[in-house]
């Protein structure tokens, strides 16, 4: 209980509430998708093993009772290859960086690469960052990080280097209150409920998106685009239609499976995380076309959302 002059009842000053948007970045692979969404607590964004899994920007909100932290999901920085696609992925991830409170630079604890070190060479010099050393789990001897600890803080100066493990929840507190402390003094920007600036027809799509990346090969993931063309709500069932866009209809067959096993068990589970994160029944139905070159121009680009 709060009395009128913002103080507690006990004669304490009362925390300031703060809130702000926090750009989470780094190379693909290093598990920014996996952090995000342990900060917020929820799945919001995809995740799999390859690379370039995120492709959007996704906004996770994590609110607590002094604090709402605004984290800036962003696709990892391509620094090798590149083409019509891949360059516009990394404008996101750059934009991502423009008026945001703190940056979260993500680095794997077991291996610091040349795209590691590039990406650190895009941050702003005077922007706060925090170095989330990731992936701490898969070191049995924590001594053998210090070291590591050592080489990353003579990259940047960092605001804060801090080992976690996402998969775990290992010191994702701490790492918590590193962010939280360098927020700006502000209201909350959004209801404490929310979890995510994207409606649910998004994130259909990127589950869709997610199965696909994480039942298929190593090709066929990146020829794919997912776009929903129908979304309705009756009473607790939605009704989605899916259509899953490929480059070559060779891609299409590969997607399909034998008698369509594959896009069954893609569709499935797909359904199955819909229901969860939505919280009631969902009647899922995906199409796969055949559009060529959907990712070679910025203009084809736009059309599905990049």
């Amino acid at each position: 209980m709060r009395g009128r002059s913002g103080m507690s009842v006990s004669g304490t000053e009362a925390p300031a509430f703060r809130c702000g948007h926090v750009a989470v970045v780094g190379r693909p692979s290093v598990g920014k998708s996996t952090l995000v969404n342990a900060l917020v607590g929820e799945r919001i964004s995809i995740t799999s093993k390859k690379p370039q899994t995120t492709r959007h920007r996704i906004v996770g909100i994590a609110t607590r009772a002094d604090t709402q932290a605004i984290y800036v999901d962003t696709p990892g920085f391509q620094t090798r290859h590149h083409s019509v696609l891949n360059d516009r992925l990394n404008r996101i991830a750059r934009d991502a960086l423009a008026d945001v409170d703190v940056v979260v630079v993500v680095l794997d604890a077991t291996r610091l690469t040349a795209a590691d070190r590039a990406v650190v060479r895009l941050l702003p010099p005077a922007a706060t960052v925090v170095a989330a050393v990731n992936k701490i789990d898969l070191i049995a001897d924590k001594a053998a990080l210090l070291p590591r600890l050592a080489e990353i803080a003579g990259l940047f100066p960092f605001a804060a280097i801090v080992p976690v493990s996402a998969e775990q929840g290992t010191q994702l507190d701490h790492l918590e209150r590193e962010i939280v402390a360098r927020l700006p003094v502000s209201p909350a920007l959004y209801p404490a409920d929310d979890l995510t600036d994207r409606d649910e027809r998004f994130l259909a799509a990127e589950l869709v998106r997610e199965k696909i990346f994480r039942l298929l090969g190593d090709e066929v993931p990146y020829a794919t685009t997912v776009a929903v063309e129908t979304f309705t709500v009756d009473g607790g069932l939605r009704r989605i239609g899916v259509v899953v866009y490929v480059a070559k209809a060779s891609q299409r067959a590969i997607l399909l499976g034998e008698g369509g096993a594959r896009m069954k068990t893609i569709a499935t589970r797909a359904r199955q995380d819909m229901e969860r994160l939505f919280g009631g029944k969902v009647f899922l139905e995906v199409f796969v076309r055949v559009q060529r070159g959907w990712a070679a121009t910025d203009a084809s680009l736009a059309r599905f959302g990049y």
